[in-house]
């Protein structure tokens, strides 16, 4: 059996990936900041896969080598990493923007991706196997009105997705991004630090795309042939064209 390592597993998109591997038989390590959440994931995947917990900040590179030094010998082998981690925080144009926004974007949509990228892939490459995924977002392919420093962290992402590709294509390791459009999650309630009616408002009147539904896409992704590398894909809800322009007609 294979093990995935997800990143931001403890809701939206990553519990969901989390969730829908182990209907595959993919033995998980799941990562988040809240331990309480990954144990209660861990409870309920445990029935059917192998399932290790690692607690941490992906904002710190000292506790990322830490945690990932600290795997049981049966999970020391990797073959999938699901880099999730990522937020948005605020919505202000860039001459009111919040610097601590702006940091916390970077080190985690960013830093947080490079640490624990840069620390597993040197077991793929002794291990002469791997396929890594990178969460990105439309954010990464377009800008839209007072995303900035987030559109900014997201087309990085692009960036070192491709990077990543070129550089990893020699050692065989199998590197894509999947870019998500609007999906309701707990996104909208850290962008909005917590105004829960503001982020109700953002998927009020279409239906979004679920985590369910990008859980599925990931699944589909990872379990191709090897020759098989589906290397950039954008994920829509039928009702949304670009960032700004949505059909709440449907």
């Amino acid at each position: 059996m294979k093990t995935a390592l997800i990143t931001g597993a403890t809701s939206g998109i990553g519990k969901s990936t989390a969730i829908e591997l182990a209907k595959h038989n993919i033995n998980l390590i799941i990562c988040g900041r809240r331990q309480d959440r990954l144990n209660a994931l861990q409870n309920e995947l445990s029935k059917t896969v192998n399932v290790h917990t690692l607690c941490f900040d992906i904002r710190d590179k000292t506790a990322v080598h830490e945690a990932i030094e600290s795997l049981p010998e049966t999970f020391n082998q990797i073959e999938i990493l699901i880099n999730n981690a990522g937020n948005a925080h605020g919505l202000d144009p860039i001459q009111t923007g919040d610097i601590q926004d702006w940091d916390a974007m970077i080190d985690i949509n960013v830093k947080g991706l490079l640490y624990i990228s840069r620390t597993i892939i040197p077991k793929m490459i002794a291990q002469k196997s791997g396929h890594i995924i990178n969460i990105g977002s439309t954010a990464g392919k377009e800008v839209y009105p007072n995303g900035n420093v987030y559109c900014a962290s997201k087309h990085a992402v692009d960036a070192i997705n491709k990077g990543m590709r070129i550089d990893l294509n020699k050692h065989g390791i199998r590197v894509g991004a999947v870019h998500p459009g609007l999906v309701e999650t707990e996104f909208s309630n850290v962008r909005f630090k917590n105004d829960d009616k503001k982020a109700d408002n953002v998927y009020k009147g279409f239906d979004p795309l679920t985590p369910e539904d990008i859980a599925d896409v990931i699944a589909f992704v990872v379990t191709r042939p090897y020759h098989v590398n589906i290397a950039d894909l954008v994920v829509l809800p039928t009702a949304q064209a670009t960032s700004t322009i949505l059909n709440k007609n449907l």
